[in-house]
Protein backbone atom coordinates (compact mmCIF):
# COMPACT_ATOMS: atom_id res chain seq x y z
CA UNK A 1 0.00 0.00 0.00
CA UNK A 2 0.93 3.37 -0.72
CA UNK A 3 2.21 5.48 1.92
CA UNK A 4 0.48 8.85 2.27
CA UNK A 5 1.24 11.94 4.65
CA UNK A 6 0.55 15.65 3.79
CA UNK A 7 1.17 18.84 5.87
CA UNK A 8 4.44 17.43 7.44
CA UNK A 9 5.97 20.73 8.64
CA UNK A 10 7.68 22.08 11.81
CA UNK A 11 8.56 25.33 13.37
CA UNK A 12 11.19 25.88 15.75
CA UNK A 13 11.97 29.29 17.87
CA UNK A 14 8.94 31.04 15.94
CA UNK A 15 10.97 30.14 12.97
CA UNK A 16 9.30 27.56 10.07
CA UNK A 17 12.23 25.10 9.25
CA UNK A 18 9.80 22.72 7.52
CA UNK A 19 7.44 24.01 5.57
CA UNK A 20 4.08 22.23 4.67
CA UNK A 21 5.01 18.92 2.80
CA UNK A 22 3.24 16.10 0.89
CA UNK A 23 4.78 12.80 0.09
CA UNK A 24 3.50 9.54 -1.45
CA UNK A 25 5.98 6.43 -0.84
CA UNK A 26 5.56 3.31 -3.04
CA UNK A 27 5.69 0.09 -1.98
CA UNK A 28 9.38 -1.17 -2.50
CA UNK A 29 10.58 2.56 -3.31
CA UNK A 30 14.31 3.42 -2.88
CA UNK A 31 14.05 7.68 -2.41
CA UNK A 32 17.20 9.43 -1.56
CA UNK A 33 16.43 12.99 0.27
CA UNK A 34 19.46 15.15 -0.56
CA UNK A 35 20.60 18.50 0.62
CA UNK A 36 22.88 20.63 2.15
CA UNK A 37 23.35 20.88 5.96
CA UNK A 38 20.43 22.60 7.29
CA UNK A 39 18.17 22.23 4.49
CA UNK A 40 15.42 20.86 6.65
CA UNK A 41 16.74 16.54 5.29
CA UNK A 42 16.74 15.58 8.80
CA UNK A 43 13.88 17.24 9.87
CA UNK A 44 11.29 16.06 6.94
CA UNK A 45 12.69 12.55 8.05
CA UNK A 46 11.83 12.54 11.51
CA UNK A 47 8.29 14.09 10.88
CA UNK A 48 7.74 11.55 8.42
CA UNK A 49 8.39 8.77 10.89
CA UNK A 50 6.63 10.34 13.43
CA UNK A 51 3.49 10.75 11.05
CA UNK A 52 3.87 7.21 10.16
CA UNK A 53 3.70 5.84 13.42
CA UNK A 54 0.73 8.31 14.53
CA UNK A 55 -0.91 6.37 11.53
CA UNK A 56 -0.19 3.05 12.42
CA UNK A 57 1.85 2.41 9.85
CA UNK A 58 5.62 0.08 10.51
CA UNK A 59 8.13 2.46 9.98
CA UNK A 60 12.06 2.32 11.48
CA UNK A 61 14.75 4.72 11.64
CA UNK A 62 18.51 4.06 11.55
CA UNK A 63 20.30 6.99 13.10
CA UNK A 64 23.30 8.78 11.85
CA UNK A 65 25.83 6.55 13.96
CA UNK A 66 25.29 3.36 16.19
CA UNK A 67 26.11 5.60 19.25
CA UNK A 68 22.88 7.19 18.96
CA UNK A 69 21.13 3.86 19.21
CA UNK A 70 23.32 1.74 21.37
CA UNK A 71 24.03 2.23 25.53
CA UNK A 72 27.24 1.44 25.93
CA UNK A 73 26.99 -0.21 29.36
CA UNK A 74 24.35 -2.44 27.75
CA UNK A 75 25.08 -5.55 26.06
CA UNK A 76 24.21 -6.50 22.77
CA UNK A 77 21.99 -8.91 23.90
CA UNK A 78 20.14 -6.89 25.99
CA UNK A 79 19.91 -4.26 22.72
CA UNK A 80 18.21 -7.00 20.58
CA UNK A 81 15.79 -8.04 23.32
CA UNK A 82 14.66 -4.03 24.54
CA UNK A 83 14.03 -3.72 20.86
CA UNK A 84 11.62 -6.71 20.53
CA UNK A 85 10.05 -5.87 23.29
CA UNK A 86 9.41 -2.28 21.82
CA UNK A 87 7.93 -4.11 19.62
CA UNK A 88 5.71 -6.22 21.40
CA UNK A 89 6.95 -9.04 20.45
CA UNK A 90 8.23 -12.37 23.16
CA UNK A 91 11.84 -12.50 23.49
CA UNK A 92 13.73 -14.56 20.72
CA UNK A 93 10.20 -14.33 18.12
CA UNK A 94 12.32 -12.16 15.67
CA UNK A 95 14.24 -14.03 13.17
CA UNK A 96 17.76 -13.32 14.23
CA UNK A 97 19.32 -15.62 12.62
CA UNK A 98 18.13 -14.54 9.04
CA UNK A 99 19.06 -11.14 9.61
CA UNK A 100 22.56 -11.30 11.30
CA UNK A 101 22.87 -13.71 8.19
CA UNK A 102 21.57 -11.02 5.50
CA UNK A 103 23.85 -8.33 7.10
CA UNK A 104 26.87 -10.57 8.01
CA UNK A 105 27.33 -10.03 11.71
CA UNK A 106 26.86 -13.74 12.76
CA UNK A 107 28.72 -15.29 15.17
CA UNK A 108 28.73 -11.29 16.87
CA UNK A 109 29.44 -12.13 20.80
CA UNK A 110 26.30 -10.46 21.74
CA UNK A 111 27.32 -10.42 25.52
CA UNK A 112 29.78 -8.17 24.59
CA UNK A 113 29.08 -4.53 24.80
CA UNK A 114 28.89 -2.12 21.86
CA UNK A 115 32.49 -1.07 22.28
CA UNK A 116 33.36 -5.16 21.64
CA UNK A 117 32.39 -4.75 18.00
CA UNK A 118 33.63 -2.95 15.12
CA UNK A 119 31.77 0.27 14.19
CA UNK A 120 30.44 -1.11 10.88
CA UNK A 121 29.26 -3.90 12.82
CA UNK A 122 27.46 -1.88 15.31
CA UNK A 123 25.87 0.54 12.68
CA UNK A 124 24.56 -3.31 10.96
CA UNK A 125 23.60 -4.01 14.22
CA UNK A 126 21.32 -1.35 14.31
CA UNK A 127 19.90 -1.72 10.60
CA UNK A 128 19.03 -5.40 11.83
CA UNK A 129 17.18 -3.95 14.87
CA UNK A 130 15.47 -1.74 12.50
CA UNK A 131 14.56 -4.40 10.41
CA UNK A 132 12.82 -6.75 13.63
CA UNK A 133 9.18 -5.68 12.76
CA UNK A 134 9.38 -5.97 9.27
CA UNK A 135 8.61 -2.37 8.79
CA UNK A 136 6.82 -0.91 6.08
CA UNK A 137 9.39 1.63 5.19
CA UNK A 138 13.15 1.95 6.44
CA UNK A 139 14.43 5.72 7.24
CA UNK A 140 18.12 5.53 7.05
CA UNK A 141 19.62 9.26 8.39
CA UNK A 142 22.98 9.94 7.32
CA UNK A 143 23.57 6.19 8.06
CA UNK A 144 27.17 5.30 6.76
CA UNK A 145 28.77 9.17 7.76
CA UNK A 146 30.48 7.31 10.61
CA UNK A 147 32.24 4.38 8.51
CA UNK A 148 35.33 4.71 6.24
CA UNK A 149 33.87 4.41 2.50
CA UNK A 150 34.86 0.67 2.10
CA UNK A 151 33.10 -0.04 5.01
CA UNK A 152 29.82 2.01 3.87
CA UNK A 153 29.80 0.68 0.65
CA UNK A 154 29.93 -3.00 2.06
CA UNK A 155 27.23 -2.24 4.56
CA UNK A 156 24.61 -0.49 1.80
CA UNK A 157 25.23 -3.67 -0.21
CA UNK A 158 24.11 -6.05 2.12
CA UNK A 159 21.50 -3.75 2.89
CA UNK A 160 20.47 -3.50 -0.52
CA UNK A 161 20.69 -7.21 -1.14
CA UNK A 162 18.04 -8.18 2.06
CA UNK A 163 15.80 -5.28 0.86
CA UNK A 164 15.41 -6.41 -2.85
CA UNK A 165 13.71 -9.91 -1.52
CA UNK A 166 10.89 -7.70 0.14
CA UNK A 167 8.29 -4.71 -0.15
CA UNK A 168 9.89 -2.55 2.48
CA UNK A 169 10.64 1.17 1.00
CA UNK A 170 13.53 3.23 1.66
CA UNK A 171 14.59 6.71 2.21
CA UNK A 172 18.18 7.18 2.56
CA UNK A 173 18.75 11.15 4.42
CA UNK A 174 22.18 12.30 2.67
CA UNK A 175 23.83 14.91 1.69
CA UNK A 176 26.40 12.63 -0.30
CA UNK A 177 25.45 12.67 -3.67
CA UNK A 178 27.78 9.67 -4.55
CA UNK A 179 25.68 7.26 -2.25
CA UNK A 180 22.54 8.69 -3.06
CA UNK A 181 23.15 8.26 -6.89
CA UNK A 182 24.16 4.63 -6.06
CA UNK A 183 21.63 3.70 -3.77
CA UNK A 184 18.39 5.34 -5.14
CA UNK A 185 15.86 5.41 -8.06
CA UNK A 186 14.73 8.87 -7.13
CA UNK A 187 15.63 11.50 -5.79
CA UNK A 188 14.20 14.74 -3.29
CA UNK A 189 16.23 17.88 -3.21
CA UNK A 190 15.49 19.96 -0.25
CA UNK A 191 16.21 23.68 0.56
CA UNK A 192 15.44 25.91 2.76
CA UNK A 193 12.70 23.78 4.34
CA UNK A 194 11.12 22.95 1.23
CA UNK A 195 11.15 19.97 -1.37
CA UNK A 196 12.41 21.98 -4.64
CA UNK A 197 13.42 18.97 -7.24
CA UNK A 198 11.66 15.48 -7.06
CA UNK A 199 12.61 13.24 -9.94
CA UNK A 200 13.94 10.10 -10.89
CA UNK A 201 17.68 10.19 -9.51
CA UNK A 202 19.53 9.81 -13.27
CA UNK A 203 17.65 13.38 -14.53
CA UNK A 204 18.66 15.15 -11.10
CA UNK A 205 22.38 14.35 -11.41
CA UNK A 206 22.43 14.87 -15.01
CA UNK A 207 19.22 17.91 -15.76
CA UNK A 208 19.34 19.60 -12.60
CA UNK A 209 16.15 22.13 -12.63
CA UNK A 210 17.14 24.18 -9.58
CA UNK A 211 19.80 25.70 -8.54
CA UNK A 212 20.30 24.06 -5.38
CA UNK A 213 19.98 20.99 -7.02
CA UNK A 214 22.90 22.02 -9.52
CA UNK A 215 24.95 23.34 -6.84
CA UNK A 216 24.87 19.13 -5.58
CA UNK A 217 25.45 17.76 -8.95
CA UNK A 218 28.25 20.31 -9.83
CA UNK A 219 30.39 18.85 -7.38
CA UNK A 220 31.69 15.47 -9.85
CA UNK A 221 34.58 13.77 -7.27
CA UNK A 222 31.49 12.09 -5.75
CA UNK A 223 31.38 9.67 -8.70
CA UNK A 224 34.63 8.58 -7.71
CA UNK A 225 33.52 7.09 -4.45
CA UNK A 226 32.87 3.40 -4.05
CA UNK A 227 29.58 3.45 -1.68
Amino acid sequence: MTLKLSGLSAVRAGRTILHPTSLEIEPGARIGLVGCSGSGKSTLSHALVDALRDQGRKVALVPQSPDEALDSLRSMAFHWREAERGLGLQPGAADQGALFEALKIRGGDLRSRPWGWSRGMQQRFVIAMALIGKPDLIVLDEPTSALDPIVAAATMDLLDAHLAATRVAMVLVTHDLGLAARRVSRLMVMHEGRIVEDAATLDILERPQTEAAQALSAHRNWMSLPC
